[in-house]
């Protein structure tokens, strides 16, 4: 209001029209819209000191534990380091909802160092996703294909990820990556610790624990396949003691934003399973593959 009568004024006074009192009630009004806008700057000042505030509050909600005793409130909570070293092999069987009405029963083995077979079974037919800790290969029937054949890299690349046994918080430095305490914050009114990872092909993962019980109930993470960027979150939750050991048997991976995803539901953990063989990790020849596509 103080703005639109002064150009008014203003514009009053040029043409001459405006008296001398006229004029001096002119440059009063500039001098209130001065102290108004001098009153503005304060207040911005005041929010940006608030703002400071707030975010020492938070820096303070991070430091009430350092890295370190997060990382090892988490080791105890999923079992503890030697439990974990411990497991040579494990193996996961479960269920796969790849949307309304369509389940994919699935078979998951993992051995050190770095071997591991996901078998899973479409409309009868079963593919196969394995490494052999140096060879990543696929078999999809289902796709029209019953040879063998390697994985493009970034496939390569997630399951050679998905291979390792006790993750990656597990000997972090010795893996080659960085891990941070970003802080505290809420997940759907959970109150967690948030981590981030930067593994060491340079993707990033965040991490979010449970401060009460220090175990994931979600990750994120940047990752790109076929050349583009994705923002992927998952949700883990139903957690169930295994052989000493806390494993999530619910698992919901999507893309950030969307409103469902893949739904994994493990029914079944097998801890150092005894019927494995380098064989059943390497990539077969082609009359071995068609026999395992037929049985």
């Amino acid at each position: 209001m103080i703005r639109k009568t002064t150009a008014v004024l203003a514009l009053l006074a040029l043409c001459g029209v405006l008296p001398v009192a006229a004029q001096e009630a002119m440059g009063e009004a500039k001098e209130a819209m001065g102290e108004a806008q001098e009153a503005m700057g304060e207040a911005k000042e005041a929010m940006g000191e608030a703002k400071e505030t707030m975010g020492e509050a938070k820096e303070t909600m991070a430091s009430d534990k350092s890295l370190e005793e997060v990382l090892e409130a988490h080791y105890q909570a999923i079992g503890g380091k030697d439990a974990w070293k411990s497991v040579e092999a494990i193996r996961y069987k479960g269920k796969m909802a790849m949307g309304p009405g369509m389940e994919a029963p699935f078979t998951m083995t993992m051995q050190r160092p770095e071997k591991i077979r996901l078998e899973f079974t479409i409309q009868g037919m079963t593919g196969v996703q394995a490494s052999d800790g140096k060879t990543a290969w696929m078999l999809m029937p289902f796709m029209g294909k019953t040879d063998p054949e390697e994985m493009p890299a970034d496939q390569a690349r997630q399951l050679k990820e998905q291979a390792d046994i006790d993750g990656e918080l597990f000997d972090w430095k010795a893996k080659g990556h960085t891990v941070e305490l970003v802080g505290k914050e809420e997940v759907e009114g959970t109150e967690v610790y948030k981590l981030k990872v930067t593994r060491a092909d340079g993707e990033q993962r965040w991490h979010f624990l449970d401060s009460e019980h220090f175990v994931p109930i979600r990750q994120e993470a940047k990752t790109t396949m076929r050349g583009q960027e994705l923002d992927i979150e998952t949700t883990i939750g139903d957690y169930k003691e295994v052989g000493g050991l806390m494993i999530p048997h619910s698992i919901e991976s999507k893309p950030k934003g969307a409103p469902q995803g893949q739904v994994i539901t493990i029914e079944e953990v097998v801890v150092n399973p005894g019927d494995l063989s380098d064989e059943m990790f390497a990539m077969p020849a082609k009359k071995a593959a068609e026999e395992e596509a037929a049985e």
